[in-house]
């Protein structure tokens, strides 16, 4: 009789553990489209065997089978095709962040409002032109003021949107990092949770690790990570080559943010000392960006290094330093040479119509003294308008800040000494947003400088103006070996965002291939295929029929002998 018993243990065991292989097929197939499940393998062992006799002595052992049972569920991935294709698919989103902002820099300077932003230039120019030869003619002098009033209008609202782009990527990099410590709050809550269900032996938490997975997977977007799983099922987790989970907890990010742009600056709390103004930054700054050293992973850093730290300005191309400092920014470049443009043209402008000389004495007005070499205008050489009146009026005015200060000097002659540009005082700078046209001129247009001290009309100065369009002294950068005129200029900016623009478009192409192809390896291995799935089905719904006959036959032929003993 024991071995009849033991025979419905063996066909028991079968049938109990066929349900479960069925069970894990069938939930396999109601996966099958789901996002980031990975198939769950059954295994199969034999039970534990009864000994029948003593292994001991010198004859056979003899072992009474117990069935079969679950070995394992195999939650099957590879961890060196999930940390390529983390890194790859990091590294596509650093390039992908990257070109959608050349993009959209390019389009902003094709079109503005419906217009190209350089058609304005131009239009100004054809303006100038024609003021050229006959500078007298109210007509003409209307046509330039109209043009340069457009020109500022145009700057400052190409200006504007791309400042409102930046502050607009500033918003997604707050938004990217409260996403990364979201996602690292709940990496960590799933650890404990994984390490509760696997604590006993028993079970695989297979649904928590499959969400654990893709977070890791989404975090990987982000920035570069590095991941560790100890014997625990605890997984411990490096952003950016500092610890971010472990199993103590996650160590948020937090962001910094400045007190003149509002641009944020991501920083570790925990290494960091707030009190005193020492910030520990997540993203290295200066650093080379390179495939070779893995510094061109993660859509933050993309967003940061893009958006750069402050709005860019004619000053960044003064020189190689300078430029170095926002060269990997695009649209730092971008306002930088768009502000250039346009204060290169107005002061050119303001400079023929104002033309400024260096004193050769120096002069006093009984409380302040000018050195010889002080700037001034020259009066001899100057236009002025139809009330023959110095100073002559400038086109373009800068909102703060006169052109001149009226100095009468005690050897009884009157200068005007140029306000300079003060690098450290905004109001004093020709550049875009500080520049309006001037109102005098606006009311009564016969003011431009127009006419000589003797009253001919300066046909000179127009020509000045004329060949000021020509001259090749725009450069796009301070490496830039060849100089262009303002037309040509506008034609260089959109020309280096599209060379740029082609060789991160070029970078996404080959990592879009890339991550293809290792998402394809790792769904291989992870993914769950139909086919072979209802194959598994069928074999195991064979087993559990075979399982279930198995024990009818023994419980008849038990029952065939208990009815036989009577």
């Amino acid at each position: 009789m024991a071995n009849g018993f033991g025979s419905l243990y063996i066909g028991s065991s079968g049938l109990r553990n066929s349900q479960n292989a069925l069970n894990t097929t069938a939930n396999n197939l109601a996966n099958v489209n789901t996002t980031g499940y990975v198939r769950q393998q059954v295994r199969f062992e034999d039970k534990n065997y009864t000994k029948l006799k003593n292994p001991s002595l010198n004859v056979n052992m003899q072992q009474s089978g117990l069935g079969v049972t679950i070995a394992d569920v195999v939650h099957a991935r590879d961890i060196f095709l999930d940390k390529i294709y983390r890194q790859e698919s990091g590294r596509k989103e650093f390039y992908s962040s990257r070109y959608e902002v050349t993009e959209y820099s390019a389009d902003l300077l094709q079109e503005l409002h419906g217009e190209e932003f350089k058609q304005s230039v131009t239009d100004l120019w054809t303006a100038v032109q024609e003021y050229s030869t006959k500078p007298e003619i109210s007509v003409y002098q209307d046509l330039v003021l109209e043009k340069a009033d457009l020109l500022v209008t145009r700057s400052q609202a190409l200006y504007s949107d791309l400042k409102k782009y930046q502050l607009n990527i500033n918003d997604q990099i707050k938004e990217d990092v409260d996403r990364v410590n979201e996602i690292g709050n709940n990496i960590y809550e799933l650890n404990l949770q994984i390490q509760k269900v696997e604590a006993g032996g028993v079970e695989t938490a297979m649904t928590l690790r499959d969400v654990r997975d893709n977070l890791l997977d989404e975090l990987a977007t982000y920035g570069r990570i590095d991941v560790r799983e100890n014997a625990t099922g605890f997984v411990f987790v490096d952003f950016e080559n500092t610890p971010f989970v472990d199993d103590n907890r996650c160590y948020n990010i937090a962001l910094k943010e400045d007190d003149v742009t509002d641009f944020y600056t991501p920083y570790w709390p925990q290494l960091s000392d707030e009190d005193n103004g020492q910030y520990v930054n997540v993203f290295v700054d200066g650093q080379e960006i390179s495939t070779k050293r893995n510094t061109d992973i993660g859509s933050i850093k993309a967003k940061l290094l893009e958006r750069g730290d402050h709005y860019g300005r004619k000053s960044d191309l003064d020189t190689e330093t300078d430029y170095d400092k926002i060269d990997e920014s695009t649209l730092m470049k971008v306002q930088a040479q768009v502000d250039s443009l346009f204060t290169s043209i107005i002061t050119e402008m303001n400079d023929i119509f104002c033309p400024n000389i260096a004193s050769d004495t120096a002069f006093t007005d009984g409380t302040t003294t000018y050195p010889a070499g002080t700037i001034i205008l020259d009066a001899d050489n100057c236009a002025m308008g139809v009330d023959m009146q110095l100073p002559p009026r400038e086109l373009f005015v800068r909102k703060g800040t006169e052109r001149y200060t009226k100095v009468e000097a005690t050897d009884g002659k009157t200068y005007y000494v140029y306000n300079k540009e003060n690098k450290t005082d905004s109001s004093t700078l020709y550049q875009i947003g500080n520049i309006k046209i001037n109102e005098e001129l606006k009311k009564q247009i016969t003011l431009m400088p127009t006419y000589k001290a003797n009253g001919d009309v300066d046909f000179e100065m127009g020509q000045k103006m004329a060949a000021a369009w020509e001259e090749l002294g725009m450069k796009v950068s301070p490496y830039d070996a060849t100089p262009c005129a303002y037309e040509k200029f506008y034609d260089r900016i959109v020309g280096e965002l599209g060379t740029i623009g082609n060789v991160y478009q070029g970078h996404v192409d080959d990592l879009n291939t890339s991550v293809s192809s290792y998402d394809n390896q790792r769904q291989q291995l992870t993914g769950v295929s139909s086919d072979e799935e209802l194959t598994k089905l069928i074999r195991y719904q064979a087993a559990y029929n075979a399982s279930s006959r198995f024990i009818t036959v023994i419980s008849e032929m038990t029952e065939l002998i208990v009815t036989g003993l009577k």
